[in-house]
């Protein structure tokens, strides 16, 4: 997964298309667990923009999508967020909830 600033989340989110961004602070021992399923399930969809960053580095983004928690999966369709993860619980769940909609 790239590391995205805000710029690109922005982008990506007035793209249209349905994207992920994953959310976590690296002394997280489950967002290291929730890491390695998002590279999973981003190897499975090649199709899906996905992008992580660092919440400590995005404040304003955690601040303006009221995040309560990491890990933190946004997802984004047609312009706007549409599901706010918290608990990723595995990768078919992951794969069911992003593979919605990019076929």
């Amino acid at each position: 997964m790239e590391e995205w600033s805000k710029e690109q989340w922005d982008t990506a989110v007035q793209s249209g298309e349905k994207v992920a961004f994953y959310l976590y602070t690296p002394m997280c021992g489950t967002c290291a667990v929730a890491s390695k399923m998002m590279t999973i399930v981003e190897q499975l969809l090649p199709q899906l923009q996905v992008g992580k960053a660092n919440i400590n580095f995005i404040e304003h983004i955690a601040f303006d999508n009221k995040i309560e928690s990491v890990p933190c999966l946004l997802v984004c369709d047609g312009g706007k967020v549409t599901e706010k993860v918290y608990a990723f619980q595995s990768v078919p769940f992951l794969y069911e909830l992003l593979k919605k909609s990019i076929d």
